[in-house]
């Protein structure tokens, strides 16, 4: 998860917006649409990065794909010490 971290937050582009999400996601579970409108970002973009984020297991989806909310995984929690380094960098 380490390595998969450093790559999504600063070796890809959108590694910025993947930090807002995942610290938004920290606060509380979201759908894709609140996500947009709390970070003011288009809802296919949110979609996007959920998508990239849900792939490299940083966050899960729950409940019905209508309004789907968005956790972070257990797996990324082991690692949150990384990512706030990683975080600490992009800031």
């Amino acid at each position: 998860m380490d390595k998969a971290l450093w790559y999504l937050l600063t070796a890809t582009r959108g590694g910025e917006n993947r930090v807002r999400i995942i610290r938004v996601l920290s606060e509380q579970p979201l759908n894709a649409n609140r996500l947009a409108d709390e970070l003011d970002v288009g809802y296919k973009t949110i979609r996007h990065h959920l998508d990239v984020l849900e792939s490299h297991n940083v966050v899960e989806a729950g409940g019905d794909k209508y309004g789907q909310l968005y956790f972070l995984t257990d797996q990324f929690e082991h690692s949150r010490d990384t990512f706030e380094e990683i975080a600490k960098h992009l800031d």
